[in-house]
Order: structure tokens, then C-alpha cells, then sequence
């Protein structure tokens, strides 16, 4: 964020949606709030093709 606010460029969030806690290996965790490496990767590629 402290990027673009100088620099305006394409940007997608990565982080947890306001949502409830639950309980599970940290694999799990990553998988159910999308986290994990496809999740990253499909956000880069997402912001990629607005570029």
C-alpha cells in the first residue's frame, strides 16, 4: 500500500477476510484463508493481466 501511494500501480490483497478463527495445522490455515502459494500466485497473475 505504501507503494502505490506514490507510485500508482495494479495491486491485489493477499491477507485474511474478516471471518472467524478456526482451528487446524498451519497448512490448513493457509489453504482455507487463501494463503498458500497457488493463492499468491493466482493474485500476481491477476494483477498482471490488468497491468
Amino acid at each position: 500500500q505504501t507503494l502505490v501511494t506514490n507510485n500508482p500501480v495494479p495491486q491485489e490483497l493477499v491477507a485474511v477476510n474478516d471471518s472467524f478463527g478456526e482451528s487446524g495445522t498451519p497448512a490448513q490455515l493457509m489453504e482455507k484463508y487463501g494463503l498458500n502459494a497457488d493463492a499468491i500466485v493466482a493474485a500476481a497473475q491477476k494483477v498482471i493481466s490488468r497491468k
